[in-house]
């Protein structure tokens, strides 16, 4: 009875909440490319959720298959002339078509038709993450903490470099800051990176030099992860939080302002990277996707939402990076077209068709690898 109790639990708290989120960001960005294909006047042969074998489906009027298939990480729109879900051209199949046929197909269309449609997927995830924001500020309102210090943890960077208690921040290296939270998303991306906050005190203006240590941290579920903390706290005993309420536009600007956010946090966080500050212990696959998921649920439905936003400006940055298979790699094809004025012949495409598919099975194989170690460092910890 417990083993099928634990069962129940990990599929009722972890399976079903992971399966609705992907698949309303996986149906949102399928759907920017079906709508944009179809008033480019491309023929749709098939919308789907999920790969591999069918489970159900249907046909609609214009001769489009929707359905839902067996292995439900991810889905595809295959136009009229595609060999397979990557839109990659069936070259022998467009050789038979009509003129009238070949002007229907994906390869067919107008270059910028081709482009919008493609384009299309990603910015429908960035419009789904900005009203998802927009109908939770809307609906809770937002919480702001003035970027004012309370105190000052002993031995931090915030200490070493003379900041104290009621020193309000102003800026950090020429970029204004407004909140706290400003604070905290520009100095978690820098650990080890020499930064310049300027304060006011007693009415002066200071610039204080500082290094934000490289701190482990826990959240309340024991998720650990990395990042740059210079020591500074500010509570609600001090008066600078509020909850600030937003009208439908102004919401709709904020959901901007916060998807912005995530994508600067995640350039920040590659080109550190690159750079050797952070770790890629940190980038996650499915299975922390679904424990994440799974540990949103017990917070509401609220918290939910926002994971599904951060996720889908997420999954439109991934789809946007220029690497064959992806949006991005078909958008760099365009370019390239548009440049030469004739697309790379198919020898070139097929190629690079198969490098980015390498390349994303191995990036998959790296997260989904990053995910196990952190499951098993967990439950060692749990044991010891």
């Amino acid at each position: 009875m417990t083993y099928l109790a634990d069962l129940l639990h990990l599929f009722v708290g972890y399976i079903v909440p992971f399966l609705l989120v992907l698949t309303l960001l996986v149906f949102v960005h399928e759907m920017g490319h079906y709508l944009v294909g179809r008033w480019s006047g491309i023929k749709i042969v098939a919308f789907s959720i999920g790969f591999g074998p069918e489970l159900v489906g249907f046909n609609d009027r214009r001769g489009t298959r929707w359905k839902f298939c067996a292995i439900p990480l991810g889905g595809y729109v295959k136009f009229y002339g595609d060999e397979d879900a990557a839109s990659k051209p069936d070259y022998q199949a467009l050789e038979g078509l009509s003129a009238e046929e070949r002007g229907r197909t994906f390869l067919g269309a107008a270059l910028w038709k081709r482009a919008a449609t493609v384009a299309a997927g990603p910015i429908a995830n960035f419009i789904l993450a900005i009203v998802i924001y927009a109908l939770l500020f809307s609906a809770y309102g937002k919480p702001i903490a003035d970027p004012v210090v309370s105190e000052v943890k002993a031995g931090s960077a915030a200490a070493e470099s003379g900041i104290r208690p009621g020193d309000l921040l102003v800026s950090i290296d020429g970029s204004t800051v407004t909140t706290f939270d400003d604070v905290r998303r520009y100095v978690g991306v820098r650990p080890e990176m020499p930064i310049v906050v300027e304060i006011r005190r007693d009415g002066q203006l200071l610039e204080v030099p500082m290094v934000p240590k490289r701190t482990e941290i826990t959240d309340q579920f024991g998720n650990k992860m990395e990042m740059g903390i210079i020591g500074i706290v500010t509570n609600q005993e001090s008066g600078n939080f509020r909850l600030q309420s937003f009208g439908p536009l102004e919401a709709i600007g904020q959901g901007a302002v916060e998807s912005w956010h995530i994508v600067t946090g995640t350039f920040a966080y590659i080109g550190n990277l690159v750079t050797g500050h952070m770790k890629a212990d940190q980038l996650g696959g499915p299975i922390r996707v679904a424990q994440a998921s799974g540990q949103m649920a017990t917070l509401g439905v609220a918290a939910v939402l926002q994971l599904a936003a951060v996720l889908s400006v997420s999954i439109g940055l991934l789809n946007l990076m220029p690497v064959p298979v992806l949006d991005g790699g078909h958008l760099m094809f365009y370019a390239i077209e548009a440049i030469r004025g004739r697309p790379l012949g198919p020898s070139a495409q097929d190629i690079a068709f198969r490098i980015g598919f390498a390349m994303v099975l191995m990036l998959m194989v790296f997260a989904t690898w990053n995910d196990i170690s952190s499951l098993v460092g967990r439950m060692s910890g749990a044991v010891g």
